[in-house]
């Protein structure tokens, strides 16, 4: 029998004992044992900390985005064994594209992000602050990776996904991972860790992986450390009291299974393409993963007068859904992730069933092709109807890990609103409308409680991800029950890992400290013409300071023949009594086209490519004819540009796809 590994400390571990034996979901035929005894988890902590953090942290935030991009192409060549491995959890080849590739496609993503970060180990965290009359002092906010390391104990459903869209943000902020996934499934999860160390990409240390139980790991972190959580609500309760975490106030980030829930719009009715899109959804929530999704559909509501044409239909297209082995090419949904989460699922269909009944599948049988539905982890999709939702706490309070949900009444928008909220915090929840002003109600009124929001109608049909699909660059949490945590969500996500710290002081020592330029600071002169340096020959701080250009009336005229902006202001014989001018003021675009005029290098060829463009550029005071500008150009930042790099797009089948871009 096959034994999982540890990977700590540099190298692979066997536990001690037998541990926990593992099965295919589909065939309950054992695979493999899954044991962390015997491993000192304080030392594991702490080898992350004296090893894996410094090297991370002597990288720059591009050449860890570099990093984790040449970790995803590696991972993209090694599918084929994390497929074969997947249908044995019970997952789809769908079902395993999502968990694998969608896994992959975060680190193409948070990869992108190196670009929003400075080519340093250190960055400006928003706006720079004058706080002396004399502009010789100033304050800015910089972030700095934390010293700790990162630690995630994931959940059973995403094996793969759920531990690469979460060491990819620890990665680039440069902390390392030490990452515990769910038991039950982990033996796909160090299929991929075997496959990212053997690549030797990652400096050491850099990422850990414990299989079997957490242990007193979370006895040994610091404030430095960040613990991150995907799961039920009750444990991560449970963990989050640990006493270490409270006494050194560690950032505790969870993420737990929420009862979400999808609106159906009140002009929505059978035949409009809206109507389609609902139904769809809903099997497609229900049916992917066996509905083993923390963002899965768990309660329907619909206005009280479609309640039977909505659930016929939701249950006729369910109908259509071929159970069974993963491995058969008209299979669309598998087998549960093991024996004992179809126990846990019957037994809460059963506490809900104490305030609604079944209106679709069973319980007891389940129709599957080449499988046996004994053995295997299969059970029928379920649809429960609840008449009084406001009378009754089940379907608010109790969630059933599978393909089960309740469809359920409403009177009003403002009523579907509150009946949302009876979950008390969701991770994401869908109206379904073709009424832009229906969606802003909705939108309005249910944000406070639920993390997420999709507005799904004809017009995004085509395009949108869908109702359960976060993505890396948009938050992934939600409030009270679902965690009150955040993940993922580009820049924001990053920022978990670093320390956010004021700096004072002038503005030379400010830009010699951040390396990136400052207002007021002292430039350099840079010797000769910026345009004639190459990238690698540009200081920060270079600065010109260019002859003065003298304003006139005759210029102002042409500029305005010329590009066609007679505004009353730019005219030189307008009356402005009563204006906020005194006089015929001259164009802010052609003050800017002056200020070119000014700092290029005259008709000669030189290292510069192009100008892309100017950010925040404004106009806020009038210049009048007789006035005199000169252009003060100075090089404040370098950002390196790769020559080529991936990114997510959505395919018209709802399939994420990298998309090379130049």
């Amino acid at each position: 029998m096959y034994q999982l590994g540890n990977y700590v400390a540099g190298d692979w571990v066997m536990g001690e004992g037998e541990g926990q034996l593992l099965f295919n979901a589909v065939t309950a035929e054992p695979l493999a044992r899954a044991t962390s005894k015997g491993l000192d988890f304080k030392a594991i902590i702490d080898y992350g900390r004296k090893v894996g953090n410094p090297a991370l942290r002597k990288m720059t935030f591009h050449q860890r985005g570099n990093m984790l991009k040449a970790l995803a192409l590696h991972l993209r060549n090694q599918l084929p064994g994390f497929y074969e491995l997947s249908y044995k959890t019970g997952a789809t080849k769908a079902d395993s594209w999502v968990d694998i590739e969608g896994g992959i496609g975060n680190l193409f993503a948070n990869a992108s992000l190196r670009r929003k970060f400075p080519d340093d180990v250190i960055c400006i965290d928003g706006e720079s602050h004058n706080l002396g009359r004399n502009n010789t002092f100033m304050g800015t906010h910089i972030l700095v990776p934390k010293e700790g390391v990162a630690i995630h104990i994931n959940a059973f459903n995403f094996p793969v996904w759920g531990m690469l869209e979460k060491i990819a943000v620890n990665l680039l902020a440069g902390v390392p991972a030490i990452v515990k996934p769910a038991t039950v499934t982990s033996y796909l999860t160090e299929a991929v860790v075997r496959e990212i160390i053997a690549s030797g990409i990652l400096p050491e240390g850099s990422l850990q992986l414990v299989c079997g139980s957490a242990g007193d790991l979370l006895s040994h972190v610091d404030a430095q450390d960040v613990v991150t959580f995907t799961g039920s609500a009750s444990t991560g309760l449970m963990l989050k009291k640990t006493p270490a975490i409270l006494e050194n106030n560690v950032p505790f980030n969870m993420e737990a299974d929420s009862l979400n829930c999808i609106v159906l719009g009140q002009e929505v009715n059978p035949g409009q393409p809206e109507w389609e899109l609902f139904i769809k959804e809903i099997r497609k929530e229900m049916t992917l993963k066996a509905g083993q999704r923390c963002t899965g559909i768990r309660r329907i509501f619909v206005p009280e007068n479609k309640m039977e044409d909505v659930w016929k239909a939701i249950g006729s297209s369910l109908a259509q859904t071929v159970i069974g082995n993963p491995l058969n090419e008209k299979v669309r949904m598998g087998s549960l992730a093991g024996e004992t989460q179809r126990q846990e699922v019957r037994e809460q269909v059963q506490k809900l069933l104490a305030s609604s009944q079944i209106v679709y599948g069973s319980l007891d049988s389940v129709e599957v092709v080449d499988a046996d539905a004994r053995s295997g982890a299969f059970i029928s999709p379920v649809l429960l109807m609840n008449e009084t939702p406001h009378l009754s706490k089940e379907p608010h309070e109790i969630e059933a890990f599978g393909p089960v949900s309740t469809i359920m009444p409403y009177k009003d928008m403002d009523d579907a609103i509150a009946l949302g909220k009876l979950g008390k915090g969701s991770l994401v929840t869908t109206i379904v409308t073709a009424d832009h002003r229906e969606a802003r109600q909705y939108v309005i009124g249910a944000s406070t409680h639920h993390g997420r929001i999709l507005l799904l109608n004809q017009e995004c049909a085509k395009e949108n991800t869908g109702h359960g699909s976060p993505l890396p660059l948009l938050v992934h949490g939600g409030p009270g029950r679902a965690g009150g945590g955040e993940e993922m969500g580009g820049i924001r996500g990053v920022k978990h890992y670093l320390q956010r710290t004021a700096i004072q002081g002038s503005p030379g020592m400010i830009t010699s400290v951040t390396g990136v330029y400052q207002t007021h600071a002292p430039g350099k002169d840079p010797g000769k013409h910026p345009f004639q340096k190459y990238f690698d020959e540009l200081q920060i701080g270079d600065q010109l300071i260019t002859d003065k250009k003298l304003i006139t009336a005759d210029d102002i005229d042409r500029f305005a023949d010329l590009s066609g902006d007679h505004f009353y202001a730019h005219i030189r014989d307008t009356d402005f009594t009563g204006t906020m001018f005194e006089q015929q003021v001259a164009h802010g675009y052609y003050i800017m086209s002056m200020a070119a005029g000014l700092f290029v290098d005259s008709y000669h060829k030189n290292p510069v490519l192009l100008n892309y463009g100017i950010d925040e550029l404004r106009f806020t005071k009038p210049v009048y004819p007789g006035s005199e500008i000169h252009i003060r150009f100075t090089c404040k930042e370098k950002l390196p540009v790769d020559k080529e790099y991936y990114n997510p797009v959505m395919s018209p089948n709802g399939e994420m796809r990298l998309k090379r871009e130049l």
